[in-house]
């Protein structure tokens, strides 16, 4: 079994596919699968109900105040049912579920609250350790409470119930393209979203805006920047850092790298790093670039963890078969061993100090999925020392 390597060596940066470079006009944002499958359901049920075919139909957005309308593209009545179709418009973002049809159907039941299933084209979950049930349609569980909340918008949910099947015709096809294979989702696609919309992802774009966020510590003299790889867990990194001014966190996304390299070339001098298993596991394995296309998460390295946090030859076994990080995660917890969560952090936070020549004091904090609570923390911040230096020319 490949050993750890505590010095970083090998640290490594690939750069990301033709599709996800930038286009140079302002990018228009689209609406997630899960955004989607809500209208389509909304509007079925508005049929079922109302006894009248659907030509448009809003629902709202998670987390937010804001609605959306959609026009449905087919509306169809049967006996005790009816069902919907909402075309997917992914914006500028080059996903490969643009233009899915993502199709609802709706029939009542006597029993209260609202039945969910996945029909053709939506995948089926057949692994642990994607935070859905092993036999179920993978539908996330944003979009599950948006469907539902955008059913219960015509249909009271507590007086009775509603049996509502998502399907994606072709879905199956556009799995192939995505990473639904590898994680052990058959059969399809899965229905996802956290805000509702879908952000174009531009390689320029994000750069310069985490460019642009760090200039603005330092230039405020701040010392410290707060790296975070999404929006839930930069709100986690507020919540364990109430002291420090919102300006010193940053959305890093995928480009830890390159924020590590402009924080030291800005003269900052101290770096947290929050995140969950899955992006901590690229790094610790040496993958500054994280992004999909371009990094895996190597179980060898989380089974050698388990092993040095003295995990049981089974529990070490288990880990090196994981289907995610958070799988080993899950597996870690449900054995009461938290330790190799905090060896995660320290070879994360050896291989960023590394990374930047150990000019910034590295910390870096694991949270969990569902609480974004802390559960490993590297042991102690690794002193920057090394005065800054221009950022080199490109």
């Amino acid at each position: 079994m490949p050993r750890r390597d505590p010095g970083g060596r090998g640290l490594r940066e690939p750069e990301l596919p033709r599709t996800a470079k930038a286009a140079a006009r302002t990018l228009r944002t689209g609406w997630t699968t899960g955004t989607c499958a809500a209208a389509a359901a909304k509007a079925a049920a508005a049929a079922l109900v109302s006894g009248q075919l659907q030509e448009r139909v809003e629902v709202g957005l998670p987390r937010s105040t804001r609605r959306v309308r959609f026009p449905v593209a087919r509306c169809e009545l049967g006996d005790g049912w009816a069902e919907a179709v909402v075309v997917k418009d992914a914006g500028d973002d080059p996903d490969v579920t643009d233009g899915a049809r993502l199709t609802a159907r709706c029939s009542l039941r006597s029993e209260p609250g609202l039945l969910l299933d996945g029909g053709e084209g939506v995948g089926t979950v057949t692994r642990p350790g994607l935070g859905l049930q092993v036999g179920g349609p993978a539908i996330n569980p944003v979009p599950r409470r948006q469907i539902a909340g955008a059913v219960g918008e015509v249909i009271d949910l507590a007086a009775g119930g509603a049996l509502v099947v998502i399907s994606v015709p072709d879905g199956e096809r556009m799995a192939r393209k995505t990473t639904n294979p590898r994680l052990g989702i058959v059969g399809g696609i899965s229905i996802l979203g956290t805000t509702g919309i879908v952000r174009p992802f531009s390689t320029d774009a994000w750069r310069a805006s985490v460019e642009q966020a760090i200039d603005v510590i330092a230039a405020g003299g701040g010392t410290t920047v707060v790296l975070s790889t999404g929006g839930r867990t930069e709100r986690a990194a507020m919540r364990l850092h109430p002291d420090l001014d919102e300006v010193c966190f940053v959305e890093v996304g995928d480009f830890t790298g390159h924020a590590l390299r402009r924080a030291v070339a800005r003269g900052l001098r101290r770096c947290v790093f929050v995140g969950m298993a899955g992006k901590l596991a690229k790094l610790g394995a040496g993958v500054m670039m994280t992004h999909w296309t371009r990094s895996r998460v190597d179980p060898d390295l989380l089974a050698c963890l388990t092993a040095d946090a003295g995990g049981d030859p089974d529990l070490v076994a288990a880990v090196g078969r994981a289907n995610t990080a958070r799988h080993a995660y899950e597996l870690w917890a449900e054995a009461g061993l938290s330790a190799p969560c905090d060896l995660l952090c320290d070879q994360v936070a050896a291989n960023l100090s590394h990374y930047c020549d150990g000019r910034l004091a590295v910390e870096v904090v694991m949270v969990d999925f569902d609480s974004l609570e802390a559960v490993g923390r590297s042991r102690a911040p690794r002193p920057g020392t090394a005065p800054a230096q221009p950022e080199p020319r490109r």
